[in-house]
């Protein structure tokens, strides 16, 4: 278990969650109760989190954020200490609420942020990531699995002629499961693109500009269990027993 010094986990909890809706017009996306005993998803999450030594977490919220400072209030009951950071309009997409959160001080004297996508469920061995970035010295450290099922049935075609079909197949590349690794060069990254942007990605915007700038970019690859709760259709195929052997406390 990496020791937790240095390090702070940030996790993702302000999205309206628009492809869970109904749901989410109820809920919080990460409040969605998940397994056999109907536990939120973002406990899964900060007890993952305290496994593996990182305790001070900080929570970067917006839609029905009451919900989460409600139930989870400042994180004693479960092991870790929680902050609260309300994301500003000013600058959308995940990568203006991390800018928002350092604004108000959440990183000071930490040199790695493992951010979390609040959506995602992942049994990874965040010790072992951790230890790689910070050996590394890289700018971001991206957790990736070999390997992606296609949700849809494909199509081989020759003009309109169908000559093949496989249904939901397995595609050779390395998939992002929604954790990545950040340095405080990443950060400063973040305020560079925020001079011109309105809405900042981590993954879709500050990733490929880090790569642009020649800044290190590591892949941390792992075969661990991991599944995407974003959608309802994902939400409704969820295997409820592999969850509680997976996360028994």
């Amino acid at each position: 278990m990496y020791d937790g010094e240095g390090v702070v986990g940030v996790v993702l909890a302000g999205g309206e969650g628009k492809r869970l809706r109904p749901l989410t017009y109820y809920f919080q996306k990460c409040m969605i109760p998940v397994g056999s005993c109907q536990k939120p998803l973002l406990e899964y999450i900060l007890v993952h989190l305290r496994r593996h030594g990182i305790v001070d977490a900080k929570l970067l919220v917006g839609y029905k954020h009451e919900q989460i400072v409600n139930y989870f209030d400042d994180g004693s009951r479960f092991g870790v200490r929680i902050g609260y950071f309300i994301d500003e309009p000013s600058l959308g997409g995940s990568g203006g609420a991390l800018l928002n959160a350092a604004a108000k001080g959440a990183f000071k004297d930490k040199n790695t942020l493992l951010v979390y996508y609040g959506d995602i469920l992942s049994d990874i061995n965040l010790s072992e990531m951790v230890r790689q970035h910070v050996e590394s010295g890289a700018a971001a450290t991206l957790a990736v699995t070999d390997g992606f099922e296609v949700p849809v049935g494909v199509a081989e075609v020759e003009g309109r002629v169908v000559r093949g079909w496989t249904e939901k197949p397995r595609i050779d590349v390395y998939a992002g499961i929604g954790v990545v690794a950040l340095s405080p060069v990443a950060l400063g990254a973040l305020k560079e693109l925020a001079v011109s942007r309105e809405r900042i990605d981590i993954m879709g915007d500050l990733v490929p500009f880090l790569l642009e700038r020649g800044e290190g970019v590591e892949a941390y690859l792992t075969d661990a269990f991991w599944y995407d709760v974003g959608s309802t259709e994902r939400y409704e195929k969820i295997d409820n027993g592999q969850i509680d052997k997976l996360f028994s406390n």
